[in-house]
C-alpha cells in the first residue's frame, strides 16, 4: 500500500511538472513580439506584413530595480539583425558627443590612432576657431547663438542633442578626426560600427580623411591663444563595412539623373541599432556597464549629456529655439513622433534620432517619474515605397512616424502595468533633476 501511494505521488508530481512546462512554453516569452502582432494600428500592420522590406529592427530593454535600487536589464528584440545594413543617419552624433567630452576630460587631444598629447587646458566651454586646410573644408570664427559669440565644443554638443544640427556634428568629427573617432569608439560598440564621413555636405574620400585645424583661446575675445590643434589626416585603411544587404532600393538620383540600380552604402557610416542602444545605456547607466566599455567621463559630463538628451528645444537658453519651428516632439520619434505634440505628463525622453535615405531611427530611454516607468527602446524602419533614393519622396509622415509613435505607445502602456510604489521611488530618485545640473 505504501508503495502504491509513493507511486501515485510520483505520477502527480511528474504530471504537475509537465503541465508547468507546457504552461511556460505557452506564455509569451517576448512581450515585444506579442504587443506588435496583436496591435491593429494601420502603420504597425503595414510594417509587419513586410518586415524584411522595411528593414525593421526593434530592441526593447526592460529595466528592473532590486530592493536596493540597482538596475537589472533584459532585452527583447523584433527582427534583431545587427548584421543587416541600416543607414544610421544622425544617430552617430551621440557617439561623437560622448567621445568629445571624454577627450576633453582627459585633457588630451587625438593625433591619430589612440595616441594623445596634452591639450593644456581647453574644456567644454573654451572658445575656439576652426580653420581650413583641405579642399571643401570651411572656417568658423564666430557663432552668434553661443555665449560670448564664439563656438565651443560644448555648444556644438548642445546643438547636436537639442535639434540634431548637422554642422555641429561635423565640427565634432573634425575635432576628433576620423582615425581617432573609430579607434576610440569600437571598444564601446562593436566592429560593425564605423563613422567615416561628415553629414549632409557630400563628404567622401579623400576629404573625409582630413580634419580641420583648431585654435583654442583663453577668452571669447580671441586675443590670447591657449592651444593649437593642427590639421589631421587618417592614413590608415578605413574600418571595413561588416554588414549584409548594403545595396538598397532599385534606383537613385545623382543630381537630376536617375540611376537605375540600387544605391550602394559601401562607403557610408554604419551603426547597428544594437550598438546604438548599448552606447546610450553606457551613458545613462554607466555603473551597469563593464569598465572596459565605459567612457572616461566625470559626473558633470554625464549630467551634461543627460540634461541635453531630454531637454526640449524651447527650454534651451543657449541656443534659443522658436517653439513654433521646434515643437516639444521635435527629434522625438518614439511615443510622440509626427505632427506637433506635447509629451505625456512626467515623461522625459533621452534620445538621439536619425532620418535619411528613407531610414527612420530613434534610440531612446523613456522615463516617467510620476508612474515609475523607465525602459530603453531603439528602432529603425525603412519607408520608401517607390524604392528610389535621393528623390525626397519618402514615407516618413504616412508610415515611418506613425509606426515609431505607435511602437513607443505600445511599450509605454505595457510598462505602466509593471509599476509599483517601490519602483516609483527608485525611478524618481535615479532620474532626479539634481543629476542633470550642468551649465550652461
Amino acid at each position: 500500500m505504501r508503495t502504491f501511494f509513493l507511486y501515485r505521488r510520483l505520477v502527480i508530481l511528474l504530471w504537475g511538472m509537465m503541465c508547468s512546462a507546457a504552461a511556460a512554453r505557452a506564455q509569451p516569452g517576448n512581450p515585444l513580439r506579442r504587443l506588435l502582432r496583436q496591435d491593429t494600428a494601420a502603420a504597425v500592420r503595414t510594417v509587419l506584413q513586410a518586415p524584411a522590406q522595411h528593414r525593421v529592427q526593434v530592441y526593447y530593454t526592460r529595466v528592473r530595480r532590486d530592493r536596493r535600487g540597482r538596475p537589472h536589464f533584459r532585452t527583447f528584440t523584433f527582427r534583431g539583425r545587427p548584421g543587416e545594413y541600416i543607414y544610421p543617419a544622425s544617430t552617430v552624433k551621440l557617439a561623437a558627443a560622448a567621445l568629445t567630452l571624454e577627450a576633453l576630460r582627459l585633457g588630451q587631444r587625438p593625433l591619430g590612432g589612440m595616441k594623445r598629447v596634452p591639450l593644456g587646458g581647453p574644456g567644454r566651454e573654451t572658445p575656439l576657431q576652426i580653420d581650413s586646410a583641405f579642399a571643401g573644408q570651411t572656417r568658423v570664427v564666430a557663432d552668434s547663438t553661443a555665449p560670448g559669440g564664439r563656438p565651443t565644443l560644448g555648444h556644438y554638443i548642445r546643438k547636436v542633442l537639442l535639434v540634431s544640427d548637422n554642422d555641429a556634428y561635423n565640427r565634432l568629427y573634425e575635432f576628433l578626426g576620423q582615425q581617432y573617432l573609430n579607434a576610440a569608439l569600437q571598444p564601446r560598440t562593436s566592429r560593425r560600427t564605423r563613422l567615416v564621413h561628415r553629414l549632409s555636405v557630400g563628404d567622401q574620400e579623400p576629404g573625409s580623411r582630413h580634419a580641420n585645424p583648431f585654435t583654442f583661446f583663453v577668452d571669447s575675445a580671441g586675443t590670447e591663444v591657449s592651444q593649437r590643434r593642427p590639421a589631421l589626416v587618417n592614413k590608415d585603411p578605413l574600418p571595413p563595412l561588416r554588414a549584409r544587404h548594403q545595396q538598397v532600393g532599385t534606383g537613385y538620383y545623382q543630381g537630376d539623373t536617375l540611376v537605375r540600380r540600387p544605391f550602394d552604402f559601401g562607403a557610408k557610416n554604419a551603426f547597428p541599432v544594437r550598438d546604438q542602444q548599448h552606447l546610450l545605456k553606457s551613458l545613462l547607466y554607466p555603473a551597469a556597464v563593464p569598465p572596459a566599455r565605459r567612457f572616461g567621463l566625470m559626473p558633470d559630463d554625464y549630467a551634461f549629456l543627460r540634461k541635453y538628451l531630454h531637454l526640449l528645444p524651447r527650454q534651451s537658453q543657449w541656443p534659443r529655439y522658436d517653439s513654433a519651428a521646434y515643437p516639444d516632439n521635435y527629434a522625438k520619434f518614439l511615443l510622440v513622433g509626427g505632427p506637433p505634440a506635447a509629451l505625456p505628463p512626467g515623461v522625459r525622453i533621452y534620445n538621439k534620432i536619425g532620418q535619411a535615405y528613407g531610414f527612420l531611427l530613434d534610440n531612446a530611454c523613456i522615463v516617467d517619474t510620476i508612474s515609475g516607468v523607465e525602459f530603453l527602446l531603439a528602432a529603425v524602419v525603412y519607408v520608401n515605397h517607390d524604392e528610389v533614393l535621393n528623390d525626397d519622396h519618402y514615407d516618413y509622415d504616412t508610415l515611418g512616424f506613425p509606426f515609431l509613435r505607435r511602437l513607443g505607445q505600445l511599450v509605454y502602456a505595457h510598462e505602466l502595468t509593471r509599476t509599483s510604489p517601490r519602483r516609483r521611488r527608485h525611478v524618481s530618485a535615479y532620474w532626479h533633476p539634481r543629476y542633470e545640473q550642468a551649465r550652461p
